[in-house]
């Protein structure tokens, strides 16, 4: 098994949190549930099938995982995908598709130049300079969006959404159009899914895990309200996610 990771430069790294490449990958799984993290995905198949766009998730998904992978991929920061699709994020929210629903006829000349790419840098590069020609129009974010992740991402469960859209300048609707249409979820679902991820930050690779503990830790004041929103986001409860999960913490096998 081959894999690699990237930061890339200014001005994308201040979009993209990284880009990943995994050749000879196989998991020993046939089904994994894919954990929603409230950022989107770029994925591209070095078999030359079609790369594609995955908006921010509302939930799990179930993702196929039985032939050995070769891939590369472009994992966004929150609000980090906007600037390369030509569509307001929320379109894509809970969607998979293909990049040229996006890109039209100029993803597939990416898309065959990124599978003849000799080596994971060489592919890097080829992504790299495809995203900046995709955001030729600019990389400005919503000053309310921008300030707004930053307390989401400090602390998630902190202050209401209401409070951070006051502080941030702008009516509670505005401030919530203007977060989907560049992070792709309502801040509040948001928020919701980070303090999700707090969780199974907070679990790590723990054998146990006292989950009144966890969950009281992470915001969560009512249990019955975290078991809820577990199932939700992960499709088992804590204690089956715990005897699942495998090497990624985002990625539980399910058969």
């Amino acid at each position: 098994m081959r894999m690699a990771t990237k930061i890339p430069p200014p001005p994308l790294s201040a979009f993209v949190d990284m880009l990943w490449y995994w050749e000879g990958y196989a998991t020993g799984h046939a089904l994994e549930h894919v954990l929603p993290t409230g950022t989107m995905e770029l994925v591209f198949d070095l078999h030359g099938g079609a790369a594609t766009v995955a908006g921010a998730a509302s939930r799990f998904f179930t993702l196929e995982t039985s032939r050995q992978a070769a891939v590369l991929g472009v994992h966004f920061k929150p609000g980090g995908g906007f600037p390369f699709f030509g569509r307001p994020a929320g379109e894509l929210c809970d969607q998979n598709v293909t990049l040229a629903d996006v890109w039209g006829r100029a993803a597939r000349a990416v898309e065959d130049e990124v599978a003849a790419g000799t080596g994971p840098d060489d592919r890097f590069a080829v992504v790299e300079r495809a995203l900046l020609q995709a955001a030729k129009d600019g990389f400005h974010r919503h000053r309310a969006v921008s300030f707004a992740l930053g307390e989401f991402e400090r602390a998630p469960f902190a202050d209401p959404v209401a409070v951070v859209a006051e502080r941030a300048g702008l009516s509670g609707r505005r401030f919530a159009e203007a977060f989907r249409a560049e992070v792709g979820l309502t801040p509040k679902l948001f928020c919701r899914v980070k303090r999700f991820q707090a969780v199974i930050d907070c679990v790590g690779k723990a054998p146990a895990a006292d989950w009144a503990g966890v969950a009281a830790h992470c915001g969560y004041f009512d249990q019955a309200h975290f078991i809820r929103d577990f199932r939700e986001f992960a499709g088992f409860t804590p204690a089956a996610y715990l005897a699942r999960r495998g090497e990624h913490k985002n990625h539980v096998p399910v058969a």
